[in-house]
């Protein structure tokens, strides 16, 4: 291998990002994007409310926090730069009781720490926003956008393209052996890359991928999340984005509403989890999947820790009475018959050897192979700034 070579595994959103990022700082890298998929985006990329989060919700000093603050601000710039339409709308975050009043309190303080603005509101100040809404007390943030992130994908593969590199669909990666001192290889179903270095930006395989090289390492539960949308004639009683004060035991922010770039306004979503690691459609099951979560003492001690939880999101999933039961708390005018079904998503929550959800960003090193083996939300948001502290880890295996 002469020339200075990378494989990139995966064309989600964080592995296009890092292909990007590699190709600016080393010009003239021999660099191919692997993906099992017949286009980009095909999974976690794609298969979400498109939110370009502002970081008010992650521990201050986090990796989360930081990479979500700084990526938010450099996806916004390169938007504009390559004329992806961005639609800056701004988000409440509603106290709809006197228990939830602390914890609005917290997030306006992580707001401030993580350098996010924000703007507490009373209920006359609120309505002045989103006019339906009702509620105790509300924290605005303006910053808050929305994205087509599908769109900055298939944007940033043609940075990759431009910049020299390739990006090749419909090549499954069956394993990478990184433990060469000279080099890795990707063993795929359209044979053997050699390569300097790889990175594993695999989502919702991420685990599976990383086995080999760290197999006491976390392991992924896929939790889905089915959206309603609300009929076009009901659209009105959103504006922007109204989202629940979270509970701060869980790495979810709660069902909430967003008015998307196409003006479609999604509610939800739940987060149950999934029978299949890619299963989109309602009911779908994976034998391999179900095998594995059954098997994990991980998994069973996470389900055991957050039963209840479990129970609750499994009854708003299978009743959506009970799902706009939860949203009328601040959009009181909200009915059943003004939900339509809409998309799913399934998130790849890592967890770690205690059971323990995993609240931060996790990549690795083995050998010549760095590991994403954590990137739920807010990666997409983060995805430009993850990428450099990937790269940075890339940056001494390829020279």
């Amino acid at each position: 291998m002469p020339r200075r070579s990378a494989v990139v595994v995966g064309a989600g959103i964080v592995g296009l990002a890092t292909a990007r990022e590699l190709l600016i700082r080393h010009p003239g890298l021999d660099l191919v994007v692997l993906e099992k998929e017949p286009d980009v985006a095909r999974h976690q990329t794609g298969h979400n409310s498109g939110v370009v989060h502002s970081g008010i919700y992650y521990t201050p000093g986090s990796l989360r926090a930081r990479t979500c603050v700084a990526g938010a601000a450099a996806l916004l710039a390169w938007c504009d730069e390559h004329a992806v339409p961005v639609q800056r709308r701004g988000k409440l975050i509603v106290a709809a009781a006197e228990v939830e009043l602390p914890r609005l309190e917290e997030l306006r303080r992580r707001g401030e720490a993580n350098g996010v603005a924000t703007r507490v509101l009373d209920g006359a100040q609120m309505c002045e926003i989103e006019p339906q809404v009702t509620g105790l007390r509300a924290l605005h943030v303006p910053s808050t956008a929305t994205v087509d992130f599908v769109a900055v994908a298939r944007a940033l593969a043609g940075e990759v393209h431009e910049r020299g590199g390739r990006v090749r669909c419909g090549v499954a990666v069956r394993r990478i052996d990184a433990g060469g001192r000279r080099g890795a290889t990707v063993e795929t179903d359209h044979g053997d890359l050699p390569a300097h270095a790889v990175v594993a930006c695999a989502g919702l395989q991420s685990d599976r991928l990383a086995r080999e090289a760290d197999p006491g390492g976390p392991a992924v539960v896929p939790f889905r999340g089915d959206y309603w949308v609300l009929r076009p004639e009901r659209a009105h009683l959103v504006r922007g984005l109204v989202y629940p004060v979270p509970d701060p035991a869980l790495p979810f922010l709660g069902v909430h509403a967003t008015r998307r770039p196409d003006e479609a306004v999604w509610i939800g979503p739940n987060a149950v989890p999934a029978l299949a690691r890619e299963g989109y459609a309602r009911g779908a099951r994976s034998a391999e999947d179900l095998r594995d979560l059954a098997r994990d003492a991980r998994v069973l001690r996470l389900m055991a820790r957050h039963w209840r939880a479990g129970v609750a999101e499994l009854a708003r999933d299978r009743s959506p009475r009970l799902l706009v039961r939860a949203l009328r708390r601040y959009l009181p005018e909200l009915t059943a018959a003004d939900l339509l079904p809409g998309p799913c998503g399934i998130r790849a929550q890592a967890v770690d050897r205690r059971g323990r959800l995993i609240d931060d960003f996790v990549v690795s090193r083995a050998g010549r192979a760095v590991h994403v083996r954590n990137a739920p939300s807010p990666a997409a948001t983060a995805s430009l700034a993850i990428a450099r502290l990937v790269a940075d880890q890339v940056d001494p295996l390829i020279g």
